[in-house]
């Protein structure tokens, strides 16, 4: 994926199905310049982190 379809994820108010290696998460925040989203997996809220928007798979 890339950032700016990852803010466009972000923004949307539909929920879009988004997986990091295999498990769904949700979109924290995006950072377009540094290719760079926070995330967390759905079922973890607290476990917060910082991935390269490449990683990120929408299904």
């Amino acid at each position: 994926m890339n950032a700016g379809r990852a803010k466009q994820i972000y923004e949307s108010p539909n929920e879009i199905t988004v997986h990091y290696r295999g498990n769904p998460i949700w979109i924290q925040q995006v950072d377009e310049a540094g290719n760079s989203a926070r995330i967390y997996p759905l079922n973890e809220p607290e476990n917060e982190i910082t991935v390269n928007v490449t990683l990120l798979e929408e299904m």
